[in-house]
C-alpha cells in the first residue's frame, strides 16, 4: 500500500519513544498510520480473525504506515493510543454508549469525544525503580509490549492444560514486569523472589506499575439525566470499539 494513495496521519506515542532499543522505529516517539478504508473493514467483520482472537492486531498491522512495526512492537500503553486514533480516523471522534446510572439504573445515551481522553505520559526524568515497603528490596520495573502479553497469556494457557487447581496468574504477570530485584535479572532469582513476595509488596508493585506506565485513560465523565449522579465510566476497547453500537 502506497502512502501516496492513501491518507496518512502521523500518531504521537505517549511513551514520547522511550523505552524502545536505539534505532527501532518507534523510538521517534512517532507512529504513521493510514486511514481506515473499507479492506479494513473487512478485518474487523472477518468470523475467522474473530474466532482466533487476533482481529485488533491483524487491524492495527494493516494500519501501520510506518515500515518496519509490526502491533507486537508497541508498548501496551502505546498500541492503545494507536487503537484510539485508528478509531478517530476511521469513524470520527465522536463515540456513542449506551450506559447505564451505577446509581439509579436507568439506562441512557452517552456520548464520548475520544479527542478529550487523557493520556498519561512519562515525566522527562522517568524512574522505573521502587522500593518495596514490606521487604525493602529495590525493584526496577518494564513495560509491557504487545509482544509480551502474548508470550504470558501462552505461558498461562500451557499451566491451564496441565489441570493445576491455583493458576499462577497474578505471579506470572509479577514475573514479567520485573526486570531486576536487588540487581539480579536472571529469571531465576525474580521467580524465586515473586513466589515468596509478600502481598504489601505485590500490591506496591502493581501500583507503582500502573502509576508509572505511559498510557491512554479510558474513562469519560458522565452524569445521569435522571438523577443527576456524576461518575467516570470506564470505555471498554474491544472490536466493538470500531463500531456505533458499542455498548458498556
Amino acid at each position: 500500500m502506497s502512502s501516496e494513495l492513501y491518507h496518512t496521519e502521523t500518531i504521537e506515542l505517549p511513551s514520547k519513544g522511550k523505552f524502545y532499543k536505539e534505532g527501532h522505529p518507534l523510538q521517534s516517539g512517532t507512529v504513521d498510520l493510514y486511514y481506515m478504508t473499507a479492506r479494513h473493514e473487512d478485518i474487523l467483520t472477518s468470523t475467522n480473525l474473530i474466532q482466533k482472537g487476533v482481529v485488533l492486531d491483524k487491524l492495527i498491522d494493516a494500519l501501520i504506515a510506518t515500515k518496519g512495526i509490526t502491533h507486537e512492537d508497541f508498548l501496551v500503553g502505546d498500541l492503545n493510543a494507536v487503537m484510539v486514533a485508528a478509531r478517530i480516523l476511521g469513524y470520527g471522534k465522536d463515540y456513542e454508549l449506551s450506559v447505564t446510572c451505577p446509581k439509579c439504573n436507568t439506562q441512557q445515551d452517552h456520548a464520548v469525544d475520544l479527542t478529550e481522553l487523557d493520556t498519561k505520559e512519562l515525566p522527562e526524568e522517568a524512574n522505573l525503580t521502587v522500593k518495596l515497603p514490606a521487604s525493602g528490596k529495590t525493584v526496577k520495573i518494564r513495560f509491557m509490549t504487545r509482544k509480551l502479553e502474548k508470550e504470558i497469556d501462552k505461558e498461562l494457557n500451557a499451566i491451564k492444560k496441565i489441570g493445576l487447581q491455583i493458576e499462577p496468574e497474578s505471579s506470572t504477570r509479577l514475573r514479567y514486569i520485573i526486570a531486576e530485584i536487588d540487581g539480579a535479572s536472571d529469571q531465576k532469582s525474580i521467580r524465586e523472589a515473586v513466589e515468596n513476595m509478600l502481598v504489601k509488596d505485590t500490591r506496591a508493585l502493581r501500583e507503582f506499575y500502573k502509576s508509572t506506565t505511559p498510557d491512554v485513560t479510558f474513562e469519560s465523565s458522565f452524569t445521569c439525566s435522571n438523577c443527576s449522579h456524576s461518575d467516570k465510566l470506564p470505555i471498554n476497547l474491544g472490536i466493538n470499539f470500531f463500531w456505533p453500537d458499542a455498548r458498556i
